[in-house]
């Protein structure tokens, strides 16, 4: 069965995408699912060089460590089929009526949800963005092949949003960047 809505999150590196969703995730509480893009890569990535999962996962320092391996292997994987992740992260997903994707990183993974779930009766697409000193704040530091690669780029002049939150400096509290998402969402 197909979730009632798929919310889909971008944004760049630090701009507090976890954050943003983990706190949805408590106010949905039972009613979502939350889907990590990534996991599949890192699953791999962790088995394959014997490496702890739960850090790759994490928002630490370790997984940076590997983040230019994990960026090229997965490119290569979507150079064979665009579809590859997206498909495995939602492979075990619960029957859940919200799915929350945290992790959209390129035009290719929108287009994968629309075509295997354009009949949801919601698919929704939320941008998060963040000032350079904001995220730096936050642990940002630039590198190159990572922060101008496609996996962070992609996005970038994609502007077909259902929703755009300032996560930077002047950003709305919390629970007020939580209720504009809720306005997404169908009476569950």
């Amino acid at each position: 069965m197909s979730p009632k809505v798929i919310l889909l999150f971008s944004g760049k590196r630090k701009c507090g995408k976890d954050y943003l969703t983990d706190h949805l995730k408590e106010k949905l509480d039972d009613l979502c699912e939350v889907i990590k893009i990534s996991q599949p890569i890192k699953s791999h990535w962790a088995k394959e060089k014997n490496l702890s999962l739960k850090d790759l996962l994490s928002d630490g320092e370790y997984k940076e460590l590997f983040r230019l391996e994990l960026i090229k292997w997965s490119e290569e994987m979507r150079d064979k089929d665009y579809g590859y992740f997206c498909r495995a992260a939602c492979q075990n997903a619960a029957d859940k009526p919200v799915w929350i994707v945290s992790d959209i990183r390129r035009k290719t993974d929108i287009k994968w949800f629309k075509e295997t779930y354009g009949d949801c009766s919601s698919l929704k697409t939320i941008r998060l963005t963040a000032d350079l000193e904001t995220r730096e704040q936050r642990g940002y530091k630039f590198a190159a092949g990572i922060d101008d690669a496609t996996s962070e780029c992609d996005l970038d002049d994609f502007n077909e949003w259902d929703l755009v939150i300032n996560n930077g400096k002047l950003r709305d509290t919390l629970e007020q960047q939580l209720n504009s998402i809720m306005t997404l969402l169908p009476t569950l």
